[in-house]
């Protein structure tokens, strides 16, 4: 059998699936929302520990053993670091400080500084969160210290700040960044700057925009314990699927092959709502003989907790039929924090496993020979960065395949908070509802769940290679849990769907209109209920009476806060006519306009909105808010033009002749003047007026996916023909003020195309990004086109835009 056919075969996939080469800028491994979400960020999964979407490392460890041998073949062995001088994280400290310049030798350990305050860090803007809060531009600190001697191990320096910052050790600068780091980082020290005895840390940091922070500390690489000899595995494949991430190797003398499933089927509600993956591994032997094999899979109590040096608390139980692990912090801070680089802390992570052959311990590290023998801690363990273990026995492996599953859950408790009242999961808000039992369905039904996966991965697949290619496809599958775990499945109090948002890396807003708008062709293609979840609050905030502007909010809040805008600007004409054109989608998929006509009035406020304000728009944001403001914004003309004629479709699918025809009428003609005042030779430019200038009229796609018939197709291929002439290596920028690009808004530009040849000539260098990029981080939308690096975002739920052309495909049958 050829190797794709074995690939094939043993994952489910079609073979020119499984043929596909590709190298994921990011593997997903558990993927459920914003906080249970596990990625490997190297090509061989044993190259670097697993890590949450943030990059913060949340480890899972696999071993193999076989014949008394040990084969890693999941994450990196890693003892994390050990602390010398805590940072506030792990404990008050105070410090001296100042907000005015000072003197010359500020930064040097005979420095007298008794006349600087005194303050706790951190040192913040965020009252709630500071031990001191700071709200000038400039901030001078100093932190003396004492080390003792015999000191054996480097040294680090971990340092939290926003913005820039200038670190000096004893009068010496060590270290200077521009920019904000929103978490801990970890910066060696040269052997021997730090004295025996006293020293000084002195620390400038400048608040050039946005937050403030500042807390710093010393700590250094703990030592792994001696422990038997673990070889890496050979591994010989990887391949991602919609639903599913598949690796091979070879482990000595008998092969394994890998499977992580999150099951996020779109349209089972409960099934997509429940905290459980599969970690699968199926051992057979390679060389014709039987051996003896035991199955390993460890996970990290740094999973429940926002940093590694938070206290947890660790269990062990049975129950459903199951052994079951458990781990929180012990603080317990439920919904008390709200952010962007932030990680779940309250609630519990859980590994479970069924079968007598299960043995299972909780421990401080990581020793393959004692862990293997069935040592380690029972119940009630409290400490930091604890192992949960879980050994499973195979017995005699011969060339008929063995497989143990281990089940990977979490219970956040409540999930968000909605206008003030604490929410529970989907899963959750029922009576009787468990974790526990959750877990048991997860196992019970797991042959059934795999069938399901496999099926929806087909699907997927074979649906984007009809729409475009293999390449194309490719895209798609990746795309497709990042989106999908982006967002939290839930119930309102009203009992309607809430399908939220967090704007990953972008400021962590929950549930964003221009979030919702280039994700949606996703969720338009396999289940627009989901849509409806991701707008109903949105219109809720408005028919409530809580929003009182005549256009769309941007958000609702804070992620997992969605108490009201917190966004410190509105997008009038952007999120108005996301909205609209929006609903006029799910008309169009349904064929019918029921969701419309319970939000009616409000959209037609906003349509008078857009008909007044829309067509030669003023200097605001929109979705593209990272570029700044632009006023009479061409491609923004074009959303506000769509949106009325998508209003103008759903006046006529409930009836409204005179509506429709009147609003039809006024965006036809809108068009007709667009077509005059944006036209610059060859192509279509940025702004009115703009000549010289050109940027990707993306909003344009949804009068051809919709069928409007407002622009005619010479629009289209006059853009995509003088498009093709702006092309770099990575993809069309965005527009012809910088070099970085979109890669959402690139697949939507595609769609303009008139034929296959010119979509995948713009589509493809999106793949090429996405398998070369140097920033090894989940799939970001927003890179150079050059050189292929990350500028900003990172598994946001917008590369659910990709499936654009899936969802052309399937309204045209």
């Amino acid at each position: 059998m050829k190797k794709t056919s074995i690939l094939a075969a043993l994952f489910g996939l079609s073979v020119a699936a499984a043929a596909q080469d590709f190298r994921a800028p990011a593997y997903p491994l558990i993927t459920h929302d914003p906080y249970f979400s596990i990625w490997s960020t190297t090509d061989r999964l044993t190259a670097s520990p697993t890590k949450h979407w943030t990059g913060t490392d949340q480890p899972l460890l696999g071993i193999v053993k076989v014949d008394g041998l040990f084969y890693r073949f999941l994450g990196a062995e890693d003892a994390g670091y050990r602390t010398v001088l805590p940072a506030a994280d792990e404990k008050v400290y105070e410090m001296a400080y100042t907000e005015s310049a000072p003197a010359t030798g500020w930064n040097e350990l005979t420095f007298n500084d008794g006349d600087w305050k005194r303050g706790k860090a951190p040192f913040s803007d965020n009252e709630s969160s500071a031990g001191t809060v700071w709200k000038s531009k400039d901030l001078w600190a100093r932190r003396t210290f004492t080390i003792a001697g015999g000191r054996s191990q480097p040294l680090f320096l971990k340092l939290q700040h926003d913005d820039n910052v200038e670190v000096y050790l004893n009068g010496t600068l060590i270290y200077q960044r521009k920019g904000w780091t929103g978490k801990y980082v970890y910066i060696p020290m040269d052997k021997g700057s730090v004295k025996t005895g006293s020293n000084v840390l002195a620390v400038h940091v400048a608040n050039t925009a946005g937050g403030a922070w500042l807390d710093f500390g010393l700590v250094e690489k703990a030592v792994m314990p001696t422990a038997a000899a673990v070889t890496e595995a050979d591994q010989k494949s990887v391949v991602v699927g919609a639903t599913q991430t598949k690796y091979t190797f070879a482990c000595g003398k008998v092969d394994l092959a890998l499977t992580f499933t999150s099951p996020l089927l779109p349209n089972d509600l409960d099934q997509l709502s429940r905290p459980v993956s599969y970690v699968a591994a199926n051992v057979k032997s390679n060389d014709g003989k039987s051996h003896t094999v035991s199955v390993y899979f460890g996970a990290s109590t740094d999973i429940a907790v926002n940093t590694s040096a938070q206290p947890v608390k660790a269990d062990k139980y049975s129950a459903e039929g199951l052994s079951i692990l458990k781990a929180g912090s012990v603080a317990q801070p439920v919904l008390k924090k709200k952010g962007d680089d932030l990680r779940i802390d309250w609630g519990y992570m859980y590994v479970a496993a069924a079968g007598k052959n299960i043995v299972q311990s909780v421990s401080t590290a990581v020793t393959p020979s004692s862990l293997f023998g069935g040592t380690g801690s029972g119940a009630g363990m409290e400490g930091k960065h604890l192992w949960l273990n879980t050994v499973a026995s195979l017995g005699s492996v011969g060339s008929s395949p063995k497989e143990q599953v281990f089940l990977v859950g979490y219970d956040d408790i409540y999930a968000i908070q909605y206008f003030h009242q604490d929410l529970r999961a989907w899963w959750r808000d029922k009576p009787g509802a468990s974790i526990e039992k959750e877990l048991s369905a997860a196992s019970s039904t797991y042959a059934e769940v795999m069938k399901k996966c496999a099926a929806f991965n087909e699907r997927v697949h074979s649906d984007a290679v009809r729409a475009g290619d293999a390449k194309y496809a490719q895209l798609c599958e990746l795309a497709y849990r990042q989106s999908m775990a982006a967002h939290k499945l839930l119930k309102s109090p009203e009992g309607e769907i809430l399908f939220l948002s967090k704007e990953n890396f972008s400021n962590g807003s929950i549930n964003t209109v221009d979030i919702t708008y280039p994700s949606a062709p996703l969720f338009l293609a396999y289940n627009p209920d989901l849509l409806k979840g991701m707008m109903n609050g949105i219109f809720y905030f408005s028919e409530s009476g809580k929003w009182t502007k005549p256009y769309s909010a941007h958000d609702l809040g804070t992620y997992p806060l969605a108490n009201g805008q917190t966004y410190g600007e509105d997008m009038p004409v952007e999120e108005s006519g996301n909205m609209i054109i929006l609903m006029a989608a799910i008309g169009k998929v349904e064929g019918n306009a029921d969701y419309a006509k319970k939000h009616w009035k409000t959209l037609s406020i906003w349509a008078g909105y857009l008909a007044k304000n829309g067509f030669d728009p003023a200097n605001q944001l929109c979705t593209d808010d990272f570029a700044g403001h632009l006023a009479r914004n061409a491609n923004l003309s074009v959303k506000a033009i769509v949106a009325l004629g998508g209003y103008a479709q759903l006046a006529a699918q409930l009836g409204e002749k005179d509506t429709a025809e009147k609003y039809h009428a006024l965006a036809k003609d809108m068009a007709i003047k667009w077509m005059g005042m944006a036209a610059d030779g060859d192509h279509f430019s940025l702004t009115f007026g703009g000549k010289g200038t050109w940027s990707q009229k993306y909003n344009m796609v949804w009068d051809k996916v919709l069928g409007l018939g407002l622009f005619p197709q010479e629009v289209y291929n006059k853009e995509i023909a003088y498009y093709l002439t702006k092309q770099n290596k990575y993809g069309l920028p965005l527009d012809s003020r910088k070099g970085y690009t979109k890669s959402d808004w690139i697949m939507w530009t595609a769609t303009l195309a008139g034929n296959r040849q010119d979509f995948a000539a713009i589509a493809d260098p999106v793949y090429t990004y996405a398998s070369e990029t140097p920033t090894r981080v989940p799939l970001s939308d927003w890179h150079e086109t050059e050189d292929g690096r990350q500028v900003g975002f990172q598994a946001r739920s917008v590369v659910g835009g990709y499936f654009i052309k899936v969802l052309e495909e399937k309204l045209k049958r």
